[in-house]
């Protein structure tokens, strides 16, 4: 079976305008064992809230065959009793708050979902984008949109009744958009990138892919096709087929024929509303549930103001306010520190992490942002500040030990490890995070590195291939200029420990001798004898000198050692955050894989713009 087949499977007490609902009714935390709740609409529907997130959680992990699901950033659920309260953290639109009966929140650290209990069904539009969370938590491979979308309408339908879980149902509003609006091809539609204006563009288009691809999946599963969607994927990323002609191999039929057969599919009406078995052992009564304190209600509401654009600025009042009324209120502490990290002020960030620390040592999160501002700093690297990376890894142990679920604390603490020249145990936590975190694929260029520092070149030359399939053609490009360095490297690796033949007097001797590397390409790291270890650090560019074109040298500060970094060619060296090189970068923060070649100068593999 092909590795796709198998993946298919406070109201503030003073003038802020801050939601904390004073008066009104207490607020509850409800805990289960995958989801924290907070509502102020009663414990009975806080613990619904928490049974239906765990149920629909056990399904998806049926639907997949998973044994185990994982959420890849912790998640804190939201549940207000009323509209006017989700709508102080629904998105600005043209300077109005968008109506919304539920809402998903992302960040890097955390995740919010935000319901309106008063309405009907606050459950589809946060099911759709919960999908995502699960599928990255689980699949190891970002499938085309058509699939990921479509999956995700399809998940979001799914209704569990009392011992029974009710999957198939093609959402009305779905129906309706296809039965008035233009369709797309289905060769139009498999063809969609991420990257794609039909994805990405609001619109009737974008409205027609959301709607047809969640038909699509209905069909597919329908009809037990799922196995075969694993083979379209095989032929179209691995073996280079058009769509076309995998459609014709894996289906049986051309894809007019295929556009036919799905249209009449929606014009008849019939699809398969089949139940399941509701999860067992998924039982409210046993959560624990405990009253808020209206000045933790204020902290976590704060805390969802930070993760929204749109109410950044607002959140740091909140959380001002909060320590106005209780200066030791380490939460408080905590969230002003990340937002200041978020803004870059990492003296401010340092301040009150450390207050926070000081006041609550076993908050998982505050040890991991600690952690996180010491690798931001710039001044964490290779070989140096010992004392400030031993402490960087005793944190993020700690936090690990305190929260063994977040992934980005393997990968921080990969870097930790990796920094002190533990490269087994940087493996072992990144490879952690994978886990975790399947598809963050900058956790996979990270293993790659590992596996090249190491002179494994081989292992590394895997996770890069991998990468290659990627739906993102920065991680494809990327992917394969460092494959091509990678193979070079291996091959001047081979040479240079290859013996050499003398002959004397009459007999043959085996000399070892290093032998001299090719000439490198333009573009590639020069590396003479043994090659040398990959390496990474971050640091403050200060200036680039371009007087010898094409490349490039790069004067980086980091720590207090200041190194001299060439780029062979300023325009095709793989750079993260920028098109190329440019000679105008001043004072500019950065991460840098590179070489050593002599004394604090080193050739250049890639340059990230942070």
């Amino acid at each position: 079976m092909s590795t796709y087949a198998k993946l298919l499977s406070l109201l503030l007490c003073v003038a802020f305008a801050s939601p904390a609902f004073s008066g009104e009714p207490q607020w509850v935390e409800i805990h289960s064992p995958h989801f924290s709740v907070i509502t102020d609409a009663g414990d009975k529907r806080g613990r619904d809230v928490a049974v239906r997130f765990e149920q629909m959680r056990a399904v998806f992990g049926a639907l997949m065959v998973k044994a185990k699901v994982n959420t890849p950033i912790p998640l804190q659920i939201i549940a207000f009793r009323n509209s006017k309260e989700l709508r102080q953290f629904s998105p600005i639109w043209r300077g109005k708050a968008t109506e919304l009966a539920g809402l998903f929140q992302s960040g890097s650290d955390r995740g919010f979902i935000l319901l309106d209990m008063s309405v009907e069904n606050p459950w589809q539009t946060v099911f759709h984008e919960y999908a995502h969370q699960l599928m990255n938590g689980t699949m190891s491979v970002q499938l085309d949109p058509w699939f990921e979308e479509g999956f995700a309408e399809y998940f979001r339908t799914i209704v569990v009744d009392g011992k029974e879980a009710n999957v198939g149902k093609i959402p009305d509003d779905e129906y309706y958009v296809l039965a008035n609006t233009s369709w797309l091809r289905i060769i139009d539609l498999l063809r969609v990138r991420q990257y794609s204006s039909t994805y990405n563009e609001s619109g009737d288009h974008r409205t027609v892919f959301y709607a047809e691809s969640g038909l699509l999946v209905h069909y597919i599963y329908d009809n037990s096709l799922i196995p075969k969607v694993g083979e379209y994927f095989d032929l179209v990323r691995n073996k280079d087929v058009s769509v076309e002609a995998a459609i014709q191999q894996t289906f049986g039929m051309s894809a007019a024929q295929f556009d036919k057969t799905l249209r009449n599919y929606h014009s008849s009406g019939h699809y398969k509303y089949y139940k399941l078995a509701a999860p067992a052992g998924i039982d409210g009564k046993l959560y624990s549930s405990a009253p808020l304190a209206t000045i933790d209600v204020q902290v976590i509401l704060a805390d969802a103001h930070l993760h929204s654009s749109d109410y950044q600025k607002t959140a740091v009042e909140e959380f001002e306010a909060v320590l106005k009324a209780d200066p030791n209120n380490a939460a408080a502490m905590r969230g002003l520190g990340y937002s200041y990290l978020m803004k870059q002020d990492f003296e401010k960030a340092g301040e009150y992490f450390h207050k926070s620390a000081k006041l609550n040592s076993n908050d998982s999160r505050v040890l991991y942002y600690s952690a996180l501002l010491s690798q931001r700093e710039g001044s964490v690297s290779f070989g140096s500040d010992n004392e400030r990376l031993e402490s960087m890894q005793n944190e993020l142990e700690k936090s690990i030990k305190l929260d063994p679920d977040f992934a980005d604390a393997y990968s921080l603490l990969a870097f930790a490890y990796m920094s002190r020249g533990k490269r087994e145990q940087a493996g072992a936590v990144l490879l952690k995070a994978i886990e975790l975190n399947p598809r963050n694929e900058q956790y996979r260029f990270n293993l790659a590195n590992l596996f090249l520092d190491s002179q494994k070149f081989d292992e590394a030359i895997s996770v890069l291939r991998m990468l290659q399939s990627s739906g993102d053609p920065q991680i494809v490009s990327r992917s394969t200029e460092e494959l091509a360095q990678v193979q070079r490297y291996k091959e001047q690796a081979r040479a240079a420990a290859q013996p050499s033949t003398q002959s004397i007097a009459g007999e043959s001797l085996m000399v070892r001798t290093p032998s001299a590397p090719s000439e490198p390409e333009p573009g590639t790291p020069h590396v003479t004898g043994v090659i040398g270890a990959a390496k990474f650090l971050h640091g403050k560019l200060l200036s680039v000198d371009c007087s010898a074109p094409p490349a490039a040298t790069l004067t980086i500060l980091a720590g207090s050692t200041t190194w001299s970094m060439r780029a062979a060619n300023s325009n095709k060296a793989i750079v993260i955050g920028a098109d190329q090189i440019s000679c105008d970068w001043k004072n500019q923060k950065v991460a840098v894989n590179y070489r050593e070649t002599g004394d604090r100068q080193a050739d250049i593999i890639s340059l990230e713009v942070q």
